[in-house]
């Protein structure tokens, strides 16, 4: 029977154990705990919890005041959770094509986009940084002031990374969300994070989180009043304290990580079909996305016959039917994204890993890539 290596495996050890027994035996609180630690190790001045990364996401869009008719940017090749906050909004979504080495946005093309089309109610650009490889963000922030937007950016895939000395949520934006739970890794709890460095986002976030309710007096707490449309959006005791202990790993995961992936590069260097990601400098390789020059799901399956599972980041939204039936989209509209979708497959990369599993994946790719045509 063949190895298994799955997609992605959680680091759980007596952390973990320890914490959730202090909610379950001590009745601690580790929501106010959690998000202050956040604020700690990102270095921003606020964070404000969520029930997960769709939730922070949406928290944003409330946060920033979105409305019907608003604008905004956001990559074409993104979760679809990005463009469905928009949309919950009555707001619209406007995409830009994906980098042909990174799969980020195309800064490019972003400006050049905004440079052309004068839009009114532009709101603001959603930067998502893919698999931990992060966008020029100095670009960005001058082109936030030139166009007076805001910057919202996704960091699902990016704790822990970091942009010229500082970490992603603590470099400029003006609220940067993150998913303790992203796509395809079916980590063990649900959770989300805003932070910020502006007061009155941070208030409006955390009126919002919770049904837009207000308590006059403390002492009882079961008369409220309700000042907004908010939604349910607080994070549980138990999930605060399993990503608290799962914090205080991730310098060490990300190391790892980055040990992988030079593992990865050197065994898979000059291999044919096979194209390694971009060495850029910083990347935390939350995900190490290579290319199949063809036939990429059939390399996939193959794979998954010898127990390696893989993932994809990510269908290009216009090719999703709702998005491509309510704007009208053509398959050839984002060439770049089109592209490196049918190449691109993301391989197993976490902090548990051990060498011969890595290898073993590598021996995989290689024994497939001989008969490969």
């Amino acid at each position: 029977m063949a190895k298994v290596i799955p997609f992605y495996r959680p680091s759980i050890d007596n952390k973990e154990k320890a914490q959730l027994d202090s909610v379950l035996n001590e009745r601690t609180s580790k929501v106010d705990e959690l998000e202050k630690a956040f604020v700690k190790y990102i270095g921003c001045d606020y964070a404000v919890s969520s029930s997960d990364g769709t939730s922070a996401l949406h928290l944003a869009m409330l946060a920033i005041n979105l409305k019907r008719g608003d604008k905004v940017l956001c990559s074409v090749n993104a979760y679809p959770s990005v463009p469905e906050v928009v949309r919950h909004f009555d707001a619209e979504p406007i995409f830009v094509d994906s980098e042909e080495k990174t799969y980020n946005i195309d800064l490019d093309k972003l400006e050049e986009i905004l440079e052309n089309n004068e839009y009114k109610k532009l709101k603001a650009v959603i930067i998502s940084h893919i698999g931990g490889s992060c966008v020029d963000l100095e670009r960005v922030y001058n082109i936030a002031k030139i166009y007076k937007i805001r910057i919202i950016e996704d960091a699902s895939e990016s704790l822990g990374a970091v942009y010229k000395g500082q970490r992603i949520g603590s470099t400029g934006a003006d609220i940067t969300t993150f998913s303790f739970n992203p796509h395809l890794k079916g980590n063990v709890c649900n959770g989300g994070m805003l932070v910020t460095n502006d007061e009155d986002l941070l208030e409006r976030a955390q009126l919002l989180r919770n049904h837009a309710m207000l308590i006059p007096d403390e002492t009882l707490s079961y008369v409220y009043d309700i000042v907004d449309v908010g939604s349910k959006y607080d994070m549980s005791e138990l999930d605060a304290a399993y990503i608290l202990a799962q914090l205080s790993k991730q310098d060490t995961a990300i190391k790892r990580q980055q040990d992988i992936a030079a593992r990865y590069n050197k065994r898979l260097e000059g291999i044919s079909h096979i194209t390694a990601p971009m060495d850029v400098k910083d990347h935390s390789y939350s995900l190490y996305i290579i290319k199949v020059k063809k036939n990429r799901d059939s390399f996939a399956r193959e794979l998954l016959e010898k127990g390696v599972s893989t993932g994809l980041h990510y269908i290009p939204l216009h090719l999703l039917s709702y998005y491509q039936s309510k704007y009208s989209l053509r398959v050839n509209d984002f060439p770049m994204a089109l592209r490196t979708f049918q190449q691109v497959l993301s391989i197993p990369i976490y902090a548990d890993m051990s060498d011969a599993d890595v290898d073993y994946v590598c021996d995989a790719i290689i024994d497939i890539t001989k008969h490969w045509v």
